[in-house]
Parts: C-alpha cells; sequence; structure tokens
C-alpha cells in the first residue's frame, strides 16, 4: 500500500491540520516509509507465540474488594455549618 499526494491532503483536511504544498510531499515519503515498515512486520511468523503485555512476565497486584472506611457520616456532617438528615445545606445561589 502506498500513499499518495491527494491522499495526505484528504487525511490532513478531515483532522482539519493545515499542510502546505511542501509540508505534504514531505509527508508522503514519510507515511510511505511507515506504512512499508508496517508491511514488514506483518511478515514475521508469530505462530505459536502467545500475547503479551509486558516485554517482563509479571502478575497483576490483587487486593480484597472490602470497604474499609464507610459508616463516617456522623464525623462528615460534624464539620457542617447547617445540615439535614446527613446532607449539607448550602444557600441558594441560583434563582
Amino acid at each position: 500500500m502506498s500513499v499518495d499526494l491527494a491522499t495526505v491532503k484528504r487525511v490532513a483536511h478531515l483532522a482539519r491540520i493545515a499542510v502546505s504544498e511542501d509540508e505534504a510531499n514531505r509527508m508522503v515519503g514519510e507515511l510511505n516509509g511507515i506504512l512499508g515498515f508496517v508491511e514488514q512486520l506483518s511478515e514475521v511468523d508469530v505462530t505459536g507465540v502467545e500475547p503479551m503485555t509486558s516485554v517482563m512476565p509479571m502478575a497483576m497486584r490483587r487486593r480484597h474488594d472490602a470497604v474499609t472506611d464507610g459508616d463516617k457520616a456522623d464525623d462528615v456532617i460534624a464539620n457542617a455549618p447547617n445540615s439535614d438528615r446527613n446532607f449539607f445545606l448550602v444557600p441558594k445561589v441560583v434563582e
């Protein structure tokens, strides 16, 4: 697959990027180089290779999913100047 000047200008237009004629011509070569590298990667035989998330094998640390700081509504409301049934009361700001 190769990219031509019209494709570069169309992509730049869709991405809302202002590209001059010289920049567009330079990008044709750069994008073709990138696409050539990607095509080289598709030639690599990866049969039998398991997908990995990192180059170093590691196990994710997990913690027990438990609530450890609940039932403190009274302590929180103690700081409020005005409250009603565990809700902060504030002055009305929108008419």
